[in-house]
């Protein structure tokens, strides 16, 4: 690739000219922490006329608020003059200013996307994160299959060495690069622990999708096999995320090693009876569910819901952390 400077000189001396006081430049920059558009404009030192023609040209085209930390843009002046703006916060999402006579006009910029149905298998090695990877394929979908086999598979305990797992998933992309997955259309999982799963997705005659299993039973079960939603799990079997704490049985619940922050979602539908500091379980949330069942989750390090509020299986309703008396991160989840 050519340097910058390189890319300068041969713009001026297209142009006819030495390079002088005003030469053609091309500047890539990133939205620094804190910044607003505005902010990260001038400090790329655009002068103040062309930072409000960029965001005059933007107004009612890209909502401000969407900013964030490391986005990137482009800027093209032409003997000292704003040329073209270009935006990008993703693949997918792009934004552009060009100049049309005396005026700038903004637009989003329309991206091609080809839908393709592939087939993906993964083969665990240490974990299903890394296995995605291993695969060529974006971690993306270790978060669809955990969320398809919810029921079933609890992704922080049941995943042993040798566990292979077949999908038939949708792909999007752009310019032939992947840009994200759509729905996962089946899968087949075969464990150690947990022997073979398959589900098939299906659309039910009032249009609404759900999965079901191979004899045509729902694969939606009252309850989920585990409270915490897979997250990037990375660690390697045999590794603990502290040596009491990785996954202990005892009388009123189980134990789930888990670093800070980790979300921890509603194994069933119910209603929020407690949400809030509980002395030595800490952050504490508890679940009323049908048929006289209770769940409660502790120790969390922030919590997204209030008593008397219904949550849907699958909401996530905290965080998980290290509060109370804890000897280590770690969710306390319980069933009564």
């Amino acid at each position: 690739m050519r340097s910058l400077s390189v890319v300068c000189t041969l713009a001026v001396l297209a142009s006819g000219g030495a390079a002088g006081a005003y030469p053609n430049r091309i500047l890539n920059r990133r939205v620094e922490r804190g910044q607003t558009l505005a902010h990260a404009l001038h400090a790329a030192a655009l002068p103040d006329a062309q930072v409000e023609a960029i965001i005059g040209a933007l107004q009612g085209v890209f909502d401000f608020r969407r900013v964030r930390q490391n986005d990137q843009f482009r800027i093209a002046l032409r003997d000292g003059e704003l040329d073209f703006f270009e935006y990008r916060q993703g693949p997918l999402d792009e934004w552009q200013v060009r100049r049309d006579g005396d005026r700038f006009v903004g637009s989003r910029r329309e991206m091609e996307v080809e839908r393709r149905v592939v087939t993906a298998e993964l083969h665990v090695e240490s974990s299903l994160y890394e296995a995605a990877i291993a695969a060529g394929e974006s971690p993306e979908i270790a978060m669809a299959l955990s969320d398809v086999f919810a029921w079933e598979i609890d992704f922080y305990q049941d995943v042993r060495k040798g566990d292979r797992v077949r999908a038939v998933v949708e792909k999007f992309l752009s310019k032939g690069r992947v840009v994200r997955y759509g729905e996962v259309l089946a899968a087949a999982y075969a464990g150690e622990a947990v022997g073979r799963k398959r589900v098939f997705r299906y659309q039910l005659p009032e249009g609404s999708f759900s999965y079901f299993q191979q004899d045509g039973s729902s694969a939606r079960k009252s309850f989920l096999k585990s409270p915490l939603k897979y997250a990037h799990v990375t660690s390697r079997f045999g590794r603990r995320l502290h040596p009491v704490l990785q996954y202990m049985k005892n009388h009123n619940g189980v134990d789930y090693g888990a670093s800070i922050g980790t979300p921890v979602w509603a194994v069933a539908d119910g209603t929020v009876t407690r949400a809030g500091w509980e002395g030595a379980s800490g952050k504490l949330v508890c679940l009323r569910h049908a048929n006289g069942f209770e769940t409660c989750y502790a120790h969390l390090s922030s919590i997204n819901v209030r008593a008397g509020q219904r949550v849907s299986q699958k909401q996530v309703i905290a965080q998980s952390g290290n509060t109370g008396r804890s000897t280590g991160p770690h969710l306390h989840y319980a069933l009564k």
